[in-house]
């Protein structure tokens, strides 16, 4: 039997079914779009483009085609009129497949050269054919395809499609949109894209599909026009709209570049797997544990059985088909585990290859110890499937301790923290500082009137020509966005201040929302105090945090940023998850900014980036001289650090950091053990400041027996009081609605008699109008019936008490 038949059957033996590989997921998110919606189809006849030529000049005579001037309208109709006799020569039942037959579909340029040598009709001028052209494009007589139309340069394409097409849908639009966004160069380049739409596929705005969007992106990116296209905020129009349907995507950006989630069967055919049985098992094993992972971990899962783990070993050792490793087999894995091969650019860009240690050695040894063992586990309950897998794991307890890898990496961590929360406070100034900067060029820069010249810290600059935008060139030629600039500064120093007073992981400060503000009325003083929300992430746990003053004028501050100006209102946007790989449903994001038109959420990666440049702009270095980096994660270290020094007790720590275990919270905090014992002793040292200093003195035989009656008097008819020795009754004896009363069972009627009583008294009070009687009564009987739940939950959580068990004489 040759070892591709022994493989297939051993996975049958093994109730897995060889599965075949899994179909490519090229182009991920753009593909699914795709396939879910396509695009109108081109279409050669509709009546317009099949009506004689008199009836189309006739339509174009009529509003919204007939202009005011009569020399306009002759300018118009004398060349519609010579383009369509032109077209009247080429073969086709309708306009449109005439002008498909003709030479000038199949280049925009050559019609441009030659359109007046081709029509060649007395006194009808270049001019007046290429409106001609213009206006049967509008009419729908002609439909011109996405590729034509960019290599047409018109400037008046776009004013005729808004006039004669679609006028109350245009005006619709720029009444949505407003009058800013409509006339700003990201919004005529987003007119453009769709009157280039409508010209190519027909009908209005309403018309236009989600797939004709996809084209018309797709279309633009295989050419050099997709650069400078104005993005995707022709789409967001659509969606303000409301011309999209529900489950279209929320935005066009980032669909070529991501891919989803994969399912288990394409995570395994990344890294193929020759033997069937061993690709199944692993299948069929990450699809076991899908349910209790997030899909980061599933991913890398996924790569360390197939790349790092079984296809290695394929490589190396071909035909094994069997998790019953040879020792010599398992030993030369793991030592070529212990290194990998670091790819680095070169200045001059060639490639540098260098062999260094692989970080990531013990969690491939963690997952695929992992894998043995769940499998010899789940054969005690299912042993026809996963029986005949069950083999001894080559990996050995002592190979996945890493006892010393954490403690060297929480010892890297802690110098990290020791270093940078020294300057903690420099740091965040200087991002102050350099967002005032920032800001101060950026008003010196609009205040100039385009193509003047200005001064930014005794360095010339010339003002673009956009007067909208705050482009400008220095002395070199070199263009500088000062706007840009400024919104990078900004969220740098929004970043620092809000990691800073929350301790928050960089994802859960990104998804923080403007729903997360909420109040919170203390039920002791009745105050108000503003709190935080923090969305589930990591330990998929919401908490809630204080809002200090300094924290609530950040927040107030990326709001007022935030707010659509038009609406007052944070707008909606969408974030993708790029852990989950998956879109997050529109919500009002506070880290969203306006990228070209169009709201947008930030990224960790521009954090990280923005982060740098305050670095930069600062000049901090460390010990050695390179510059001191700040990463999100450091301000999650130094928050907790800083907090634990100063007196916050480690388990309430652990609560607003959102740590699972009390561990993780002192793995983040960089503190010395002597520091931590005379802290300890500090604190019971102040705390017995606070106390009068008579009270550590031995007590008076009078003063020990005042100390013993007390528990004699707290004897009550209904139970016991449980208030503290020294204290006052604070409900001035009214015990049945006191917390502190416990109930005793023996007195169980008299509760219920005290109840029966206070809802008489509660009736008569009603009937007899004693309105102010009945609030105090209706506390009582709250009272009173919370004290007879009491003894009925005491009465079920009883203990049983168990006889000593009896041995018998025969055994």
């Amino acid at each position: 039997m040759n070892a591709r038949v022994r493989e297939t059957t051993g996975a049958a033996a093994a109730g897995l079914a060889v599965l075949p590989p899994a179909p490519r997921a090229s182009g991920g998110l753009l593909e699914q779009a795709r396939a879910r919606f396509p695009a109108r189809a081109a279409g050669r006849r509709w009546p317009i483009t099949d009506a004689p030529a008199d009836e189309v000049l006739a339509v174009l005579e009529q509003p919204p085609f007939r202009a005011d001037t009569a020399h306009t309208r002759w300018h118009r109709r004398s060349g519609a009129r010579a383009v369509l006799a032109w077209l009247s020569g080429f073969e086709g039942e309708s306009w449109q497949e005439r002008w498909e037959a003709s030479p000038a579909a199949a280049c925009p340029q050559r019609w441009r050269r030659e359109a007046e040598a081709w029509v060649s009709i007395a006194a009808v001028r270049g001019t007046n054919i290429q409106a001609g052209l213009l206006m049967l494009a509008a009419a729908d007589v002609i439909r011109l395809p996405l590729s034509w139309q960019r290599g047409l340069n018109s400037p008046h394409v776009r004013t005729f499609v808004e006039e004669f097409r679609d006028p109350d849908g245009f005006a619709r639009l720029k009444e949505v949109v407003g009058a800013e966004r409509w006339t700003s160069t990201r919004g005529g380049l987003a007119r453009r894209a769709l009157t280039r739409i409508m010209l190519a596929k027909g009908g209005g705005l309403a018309d236009i599909t989600v797939g004709d969007t996809l084209e018309y992106d797709a279309g633009l990116r295989s050419t050099a026009h997709g650069v400078s296209s104005g993005g995707t905020l022709y789409y967001a129009w659509l969606r303000d709209l409301g011309h999209l349907p529900p489950d279209a995507p929320t935005t066009l950006r980032f669909l070529e570049q991501v891919t989803g989630q994969l399912t288990c069967l394409q995570l395994v055919d990344r890294h193929p797997v020759a033997s069937p049985g061993i690709r199944a098992l692993i299948i069929d094993y990450l699809e076991e544990r899908r349910p209790r992972l997030d899909y980061s971990t599933l991913d890398n899962l996924a790569r360390h059985l197939t790349r790092n783990f079984w296809a290695d070993i394929e490589r190396h050792h071909p035909g094994i088909d069997t998790l019953r490793l040879p020792a010599d087999v398992a030993t030369a894995w793991k030592e070529r585990l212990r290194t990998r091969v670091q790819r680095r650019r070169r200045p001059d860009g060639s490639i540098e290859q260098a062999v260094v240690e692989r970080g990531d050695r013990t969690m491939i040894f963690i997952n695929v110890r992992a894998l043995y063992l769940d499998i010899a586990r789940w054969a005690i309950e299912e042993p026809a499937r996963w029986g005949p897998w069950v083999a001894p794991c080559p990996i050995k307890v002592a190979e996945v301790a890493n006892h010393k890898r954490v403690t060297r990496t929480k010892a890297r961590m802690d110098q990290r923290t020791r270093e940078r929360l020294p300057v903690l406070e420099a740091f965040a100034r200087a991002a102050a500082d350099h967002h005032r900067l920032r800001a101060a060029h950026l008003e010196i820069a609009r205040a100039t009137p385009p193509g003047g010249s200005f001064t930014l810290d005794g360095a010339p600059y010339t003002r673009g020509a956009n007067k909208a935008g705050a482009a400008a060139r220095d002395a070199e030629g070199r263009l500088v966005h000062l706007d840009r600039a400024e919104h990078r500064a900004f969220w740098a120093w929004a970043t620092v201040e809000f990691l800073r007073h929350t301790g928050a992981r960089v994802e859960e400060m990104l998804e923080t929302t403007h729903h997360a503000m909420v109040q919170y009325r203390l039920p002791t003083t009745g105050e108000i105090v503003p709190l935080l929300q923090i969305a589930p992430s990591k330990t998929d746990v919401e908490r809630v945090l204080l809002v200090s003053p300094e924290l609530a004028d950040v927040l107030a501050t990326i709001i007022r940023r935030a707010r659509d100006p038009k609406t007052g209102l944070i707008p909606l946007v969408t974030r993708y998850d790029s852990e989950e790989r998956q879109w997050d449903p529109p919500a009002p994001l506070l880290f969203q900014y306006n990228r070209a038109g169009e709201p947008s959420s930030i990224n960790s990666q521009t954090i990280r980036e923005i982060l740098k440049e305050t670095v930069t702009f600062m000049g901090l270095t460390d010990t050695t001289g390179r510059p001191l980096t700040f990463t999100p994660q450091d301000f999650r270290r130094m928050f907790i650090t800083d907090a634990i020094r100063t007196g916050l007790p480690p388990h309430i720590a652990q609560v607003i950091a959102g740590h699972a275990n009390i561990n993780t919270t002192m793995g983040y905090n960089a503190v010395y053990p002597t520091e931590t014992i005379e802290a300890h002793r500090a604190f019971i040292a102040r705390r017995r400041t606070l106390r009068p200093a008579e009270e550590y003195r031995t007590p008076t035989d009078a003063e020990w027996e005042d100390f013993l009656g007390h528990f004699e008097r707290r004897k009550l008819s209904v139970g016991t009081c449980a208030r503290a020795y020294g204290t006052a009754c604070i409900h001035e004896h009214a015990c049945v609605r006191c917390s502190l009363l416990r109930p005793d069972p023996a007195q169980r009627d008299r509760l219920e008699e005290i109840r029966d009583n206070l809802i008489v008294r509660i009736a008569e009070a009603v009937r007899e109008g004693w309105l102010g009687e009945v609030e105090g009564l209706r506390v009582s009987l709250a009272g009173a019936e919370n004290k007879l739940s009491q003894l009925a939950n005491s009465a079920v959580s009883a203990a049983v008490d168990l006889p000593m068990p009896m041995l018998r004489r025969d055994l």
